[in-house]
């Protein structure tokens, strides 16, 4: 799990303007956190099979999100690839 600090870094380093919380950049820069976190996690516990299922519907989530910025704005979907450094 994020800590609050932590979630609060990452939405002030991606936010849009002062009082953006929900944008899709935050949504896409939360949730691959929370992948790495999760995925550091499930190299020492192999068999945590329902872990697994939540990274992998939080990796659908990140690429449904990722196909909405490519579709509506492709200059903020190229900012946040390279800004997380995801590879596409």
């Amino acid at each position: 799990m994020i800590t609050t600090e932590k979630k609060l870094e990452v939405i002030s380093k991606t936010r849009i303007h002062q009082t953006d919380t929900g944008s899709a950049e935050i949504q896409i820069a939360l949730l691959t956190e929370r992948i790495n976190e999760l995925t550091v996690h499930l190299q020492t516990h192999k068999k945590d099979f329902s872990s697994r299922r939540g990274l992998l519907k939080m990796v659908g989530k990140r690429s449904s999100l990722l196909k909405y910025l490519t579709r509506t704005d492709p200059q903020r979907y190229q900012n946040i690839i390279t800004r997380l450094g995801l590879r596409k």
